[in-house]
C-alpha cells in the first residue's frame, strides 16, 4: 500500500517539474507598443516619408493635401497603436495574440466572433433565397438572374439568422432527411 502511495506521490511532484513554467510562458518578447523603441522609430520614419513627399508639392494643393491628411492618420493609428494594450514584436510591428488570454480577447476573439456571424449571416441568406425560389416555376432562372426585391427583403430579414436557424434546427426542418439524400451505389 506505501508503495502505490509512493509511487502516486513521485508521479505527482514528476508532473509537476516537468510542467513549462509560467515565467518562461511569457509572450515570445514582445513589449507594448508605447515602450518598444522600434515601434516609435517606424512613427517616424513613416511620418519622415510622408514629408519629405509634400515638400515636392505646392502648399495647398491637392497632392499635398492629401499627402498632409495621410500624415495625420498615419499618426492616429500609431496613437491608437501605443494606447492600446496591443504588444509589438523586435520588428516594431503590432501582434495579435491568440493564446486564449482575456486580455487579448479584443484582438482576435471579437472579430473571429464578428467573422463568424457575418459568413454565417451570408450563408443562411444564400440559403433563404434558394430555398424561396426553388418552390417558383422557374427557380435555375432566379439562380442564374437575381430576384432582387426578393434578394434584398431576404437579406434584411437575415440578421437574426441564429434565432431562425435554431428555430428551424429545433422543428426538424433544418436537416434532410435521409430519404432526400442521394448515396452513390457502389
Amino acid at each position: 500500500m506505501l508503495k502505490i502511495h509512493l509511487k502516486k506521490l513521485l508521479l505527482v511532484i514528476l508532473i509537476t517539474f516537468s510542467l513549462p513554467s509560467t515565467i518562461f510562458a511569457d509572450i515570445a518578447g514582445l513589449t507594448k507598443c508605447s515602450d518598444s523603441s522600434t515601434f516609435n522609430n517606424r512613427l517616424d520614419s513613416s511620418v519622415k516619408k510622408l514629408e519629405s513627399r509634400v515638400k515636392k508639392y505646392e502648399a495647398g494643393s491637392p497632392p499635398a493635401l492629401a499627402l498632409e491628411q495621410q500624415i495625420s492618420r498615419t499618426k492616429q493609428r500609431f496613437n491608437r497603436y501605443s494606447n492600446s494594450e496591443l504588444l509589438c514584436g523586435k520588428d516594431g510591428l503590432p501582434h495579435l495574440i491568440t493564446d486564449g488570454r482575456w486580455d487579448h480577447a479584443v484582438e482576435f476573439v471579437i472579430p473571429g466572433l464578428m467573422f463568424i456571424y457575418i459568413s454565417g449571416w451570408i450563408g443562411w441568406v444564400g440559403r433563404s433565397y434558394i430555398n424561396n425560389v426553388s418552390n417558383t416555376k422557374n427557380p435555375t432562372e432566379k439562380e442564374i438572374i437575381i430576384d432582387v426585391p426578393l434578394a434584398l427583403k431576404i437579406m434584411s430579414s437575415g440578421f437574426i439568422w441564429p434565432i431562425s436557424a435554431w428555430q428551424e434546427f429545433t422543428s426538424g426542418s433544418f436537416l434532410a432527411s435521409d430519404s432526400e439524400i442521394t448515396v452513390s451505389p457502389r
